[in-house]
């Protein structure tokens, strides 16, 4: 593990990073003891606060962990998907609302991330994913539901559909999608939204994954993209309007 001391770059982030580039390359593995804090600073020549920096971001990013106690340190922790999934949702929602990511993009990249996921949630999905879509399609008919609670109502249709293709690794890569950008794109596009029309398109995508149609229920995503950009290019028109 090596750092360069004469970059610009923060020393505590760049021996956070060197102790990543360990952890990825097998150099240091899962529930493996850290050096002490004493023995980093030694071994990357900087001040113990440096190396205690350093550690804070690599627990943010769940990759240690610390225990006290005479058997105590910093240990490499076993990373999880379930771990994994704030993190995503949170650097999603960032790159979206700073407009890092345009609507249009973020749009395109939920979809085709979800119609991958149409044939194996047609196939896999369990009776208490497909339960739970039903129960938020009758959820968004309700009178009287807040564009609040449609928007989180949206989510979890959309969180059972993907979770129905029981691949962890596209659930982990749909979290910043469904969870983190859908609900921004609702909330830009709900004071446009037919919302019997939204309700339609996901009785039919809920039909077509219980009947174990992934080519129908690819079909339906399809068309609730096209609503969707529809509605947001609506609204931005509107707002450019008024400018």
């Amino acid at each position: 593990m090596k750092i360069d001391p004469t970059s610009s770059a923060d020393l505590s982030a760049q021996i956070s990073q060197s102790i990543k580039a360990a952890i990825i390359n097998g150099d240091l593995n899962v529930d493996q003891r850290l050096p002490s804090e004493a023995e980093l600073a030694d071994h990357f020549q900087v001040s113990r606060s440096t190396v205690r920096e350093a550690l804070k971001r690599l627990a943010a990013q769940s990759l240690i962990r610390t225990q006290r106690g005479a058997t105590g340190g910093a240990f490499v922790n076993r990373l999880s998907f379930e771990d994994a999934h704030a993190q995503q949702v949170t650097t999603s929602t960032l790159l979206l609302s700073m407009n890092e990511v345009s609507f249009e993009t973020a749009c395109e990249a939920r979809y085709a991330l979800e119609r991958a996921c149409a044939p194996l949630s047609a196939s896999r999905r369990s009776a208490d994913q497909l339960a739970t879509m039903r129960a938020e399609i009758f959820r968004q008919g309700q009178p009287g539901l807040s564009d609040e609670a449609f928007c989180a109502s949206d989510v979890a249709f959309h969180r059972a559909f993907v979770d129905g293709a029981a691949n962890p690794v596209l659930s982990y890569q749909l979290a910043g999608a469904v969870e983190a950008m859908q609900p921004l794109m609702n909330i830009i596009t709900f004071s446009a939204r037919d919302r019997a029309r939204i309700v339609a398109l996901h009785c039919q995508i809920a039909d077509a994954i219980d009947q174990g149609d992934g080519t129908a229920a690819s079909d339906g995503l399809t068309r609730l993209e096209t609503e969707t950009l529809q509605l947001a290019k609506k609204v931005f028109a509107s707002r450019a309007a008024k400018t």
